[in-house]
């Protein structure tokens, strides 16, 4: 895993600029467009901007600062999101394939560039517990007979590097959980992974959004490794019909923990960069979780 953020880190190290959206600070952003041919000269200098599903082999590449200072450059991608636009931003673990929950074109489009076959399910990226408790049945709050509330824990660990499975509500759209088949169990359940990550350029993208985005890590698609530097993901996913890469410099490569809360216990099927809660039960509990491979590939 060092050695892969090492090769990304020199390849930036070579590429220092990669070319981008180039904005002015004052007035309405501007946009430089570049010719195909200029891409096709140095294929690893990214010299897109205008939206894919609008114009073809073009791609809207925007570097923004980690904190969010200018999260004004932001709005053109909100906008692209609206329209059903398809493409990549930071998240507080890794960055992520995204798009507006409520266009089924372009989930179908995500599944397709990401090739996750439309039984699995995905998971969505959430502004607060507003929209987890409208588009899931929620955290359970306890009964006072014998079922905890899990709510009131759960609160300290969001936002944060956790991904929650929760059983979706009716007003989250099928497509965003799995779809086409009948045989796991999850799918029965119709199961959807949430998430509110604590990273401010993923923050405001979705506060600039009135529903939650649909959400798929990023990999390489033939060595199956998490990709951390956006400009190698937008080299990698371009081809496959990407339209957007918020740039927000190079990850870590650490995924968020993943947590089943659909049982009888909070139960942890993927440990990564959220620590684990006395509260969770973990692999070294004692106890098998035989879906667990069907799910993890595909929550950041």
């Amino acid at each position: 895993m060092a050695m892969e953020a090492n090769y990304f880190s020199f390849r930036r190290a070579l590429n220092p600029f990669p070319s981008r959206v180039s904005f002015q600070n004052v007035g309405p952003p501007r946009v430089r467009f570049f010719p195909l041919a200029a891409v096709k000269r140095s294929p690893k200098r990214l010299k897109y901007s205008a939206p894919r599903f609008s114009k073809d082999d073009e791609l809207l590449y925007v570097e923004v600062d980690p904190s969010g200072a200018d999260s004004w450059k932001l709005d053109p991608v909100v906008k692209l999101l609206k329209e059903g636009a398809v493409g990549v931003i930071p998240t507080d673990t890794l960055y992520a394939i995204t798009c507006d929950m409520r266009r089924h074109s372009a989930i179908d489009r995500l599944r397709r560039i990401k090739n996750i076959e439309p039984s699995k399910p995905l998971s969505i990226l959430c502004r607060s517990f507003r929209d987890i408790d409208t588009y899931t049945m929620g955290f359970p709050r306890g009964n006072g007979q014998g079922v905890t509330n899990v709510f009131r824990v759960v609160k300290h660990c969001l936002p944060g590097p956790y991904t929650f499975i929760l059983i979706a509500s009716k007003e989250l759209p099928k497509r965003c959980t799995a779809y086409g088949t009948t045989t796991a169990k999850f799918v029965h359940q119709r199961n959807v992974g949430v998430r509110i990550p604590d990273d401010a350029v993923c923050q405001a993208i979705l506060e600039k959004m009135d529903a939650p985005l649909i959400s798929t890590s990023v990999k390489s698609p033939k060595e199956n490794k998490w990709i951390i530097d956006p400009v190698a993901i937008a080299d990698v996913y371009r081809p496959e019909g990407l339209d957007f890469v918020v740039d927000a410099g190079v990850r870590l490569a650490d995924p968020s923990t993943v947590v089943d809360m659909t049982g009888s216990s909070p139960r942890i099927i993927r440990q990564g960069k959220g620590p684990k809660q006395p509260w969770m039960v973990g692999e070294d509990d004692g106890e098998a979780y035989p879906d667990k491979q069907e799910l993890i590939p595909y929550f950041a």
